[in-house]
């Protein structure tokens, strides 16, 4: 069968199973997602060994150290994977709750009522658990979904979502409601783009590529997933045990996900007293250092940081530190170079902190804490499908 007419009969049968599941029973799909929970423990052995034959031919491939570590599963990966099910199951049924109501003048009721998607079509590279995490919370809110994983981890994702189907099977739930794209042929991605009235909304997630060849390409409304170019500003006022303890989590925790800092910027006044004993902590953690001018005092074997390193996203362990002159210069910096996505300051100053939180434009902005908490389950949303930059249709992570 060729690419098009594969793709079109999976997006079909998706958006025929969506009416279906729209009208599901709250029981039924925790039921499906309490399945599945348990498959993903009882066939760890499966999941590793197919897992494991996609890392060697990513290996032999010459892919990166921080990429291979977003495709890897481990037994730990596998147990957060069957505990983030528990989670969607055990959050409240959105469907059919109502948000708001009002009665007119003239005695008509209005509401605000949530209702399903209909049919989302999912583009996303490396990481299996989005295959987990997008189907659960796909089914939770009474939608349908079709999967295209990247093709480096498909002998992974194949087992998944075998079990996916075996889960929905069991709990006696139309198994169309889950496609998978089961080819690595990049023409899947530009021919599902093109199923508008089939598919109602596109979900990219994945490398600054990706998105934006779906979001230019797309015939389909797209929830743009933006890169993770995330900032830490250490201001004046900043306690510098807390400011050290958060750029290291920040930064070293897992480098390779989209909400790791990629930058520090450093108020003038306190980089005298920070600037080496942070980068003494990253270099314990095997962090390279790239700096500005005035870095390059405090560090002089760091590498220099070019123009084009303040608007890039490492995956890395690799940061990029830039002394400011004042709050504002940091806020007009993350502002003109960063992606939206993540940003935080630490500061003891209430002013200082509460201008920082109204002015920086991203779609999640802290005080005194890590960027590494922009993600679905740490928000209380139970998975994650994504973390959206933009301002419509949703901004921030979402689940």
């Amino acid at each position: 069968m060729e690419i098009k007419e594969y793709v079109e009969k999976l997006c079909k049968q998706a958006k025929e199973s969506a009416y279906n599941i729209a009208s599901l029973d709250t029981n039924v799909k925790n039921n499906f997602i309490n399945i599945l929970s348990k498959k993903l423990i009882d066939n760890e052995k499966n999941i590793l060994a197919a897992n494991v034959s996609d890392i060697e031919l990513a290996r032999q491939n010459g892919i990166s150290s921080s990429l291979i570590d977003r495709m890897l599963l481990d037994h730990k990966r596998i147990v957060q994977m069957s505990d983030g099910c528990k989670k969607v199951a055990y959050l409240p049924d959105p469907i059919g709750s109502v948000s708001f109501g009002t009665k007119r003048p003239n005695g008509l009721e209005i509401y605000c009522k949530k209702v399903p998607l209909g049919c989302i079509g999912v583009i996303y590279e490396s990481r299996p658990n989005v295959t987990i995490e997008i189907t659960t919370l796909a089914i939770k809110s009474g939608n349908a979904v079709i999967l295209k994983g990247g093709s480096e981890v498909i002998n992974t994702n194949k087992v998944l979502v075998d079990l996916i189907k075996e889960s929905l099977n069991e709990a006696q739930i139309d198994e169309a409601a889950v496609q998978f794209i089961d080819t690595p042929d990049r023409t899947a991605v530009d021919v599902l783009l093109k199923q508008r009235g089939l598919i109602d909304v596109v979900i990219p997630r994945g490398s600054e590529g990706l998105i934006k060849h779906v979001v230019e390409n797309s015939y389909i409304p797209v929830i743009e997933t933006g890169i993770g170019n995330c900032h830490l500003y250490i201001d004046e006022s900043a306690n510098i045990d807390m400011a050290l303890k958060i750029a290291i989590n920040a930064k070293t925790q897992r480098p390779s996900v989209c909400n790791s800092i990629e930058k520090v910027l450093v108020h003038k006044n306190i980089a005298s007293n920070i600037i080496v004993p942070l980068v003494m902590e990253f270099r314990k953690r095997d962090v390279q250092i790239r700096g500005c001018q005035q870095t390059l005092k405090y560090v002089k074997d760091a590498i220099p940081a070019t123009e084009d390193d303040w608007y890039k996203e490492y995956h890395d362990l690799i940061v990029a530190i830039k002394v400011v002159k004042d709050l504002r210069d940091a806020i007009s910096h993350i502002n003109k170079y960063g992606s939206k996505h993540s940003e935080s300051i630490v500061s003891e100053n209430y002013s200082n902190v509460k201008r920082f939180l109204r002015d920086v434009d991203a779609s999640a902005v802290y005080a005194n804490a890590s960027t590494r908490f922009t993600d679905g389950g740490e928000f209380g949303f139970g998975a994650e499908v994504g973390i959206s930059t933009q301002k419509l249709h949703v901004r921030g992570p979402m689940g």
